[in-house]
């Protein structure tokens, strides 16, 4: 990766780190739900991501979000977030930090 992308790839990661699961007080790129985020040239952000479960209540709401802020990023062209359930979320995908505030640890 290019500088550029490196420095665009922190900002989206960053704009991300702004999107929180509505039922879980801690961002959902801490929570583990992000598995990648690829820049492709002329700063086409790929995002793959899973939720918590098939049936979370907020679905829709997330995915659309983490494109709308990634989008928002300056300089980003386009976005496209893929939703995937394979391997299955679990707990240990959180980071400590998230582990910490929700009392896992």
């Amino acid at each position: 990766m290019t500088e550029v992308e490196t420095e665009l790839k922190d900002k989206v990661v960053a704009a991300i780190k702004e999107v929180y699961d509505p039922e879980i007080p801690v961002d959902v790129f801490e929570l583990g739900l992000i598995y990648e985020v690829k820049i492709f040239p002329v700063n086409n952000v790929y995002i793959l991501m899973t939720l918590t479960s098939p049936s979370c209540p907020s679905a829709e709401a997330i995915p659309a979000e983490i494109e709308q802020k990634a989008r928002e990023v300056e300089g980003v062209s386009d976005v496209t977030v893929e939703l995937t359930f394979d391997p299955p979320y679990t707990q240990d995908m959180m980071s400590e930090e998230a582990k910490l505030e929700l009392g896992f640890m």
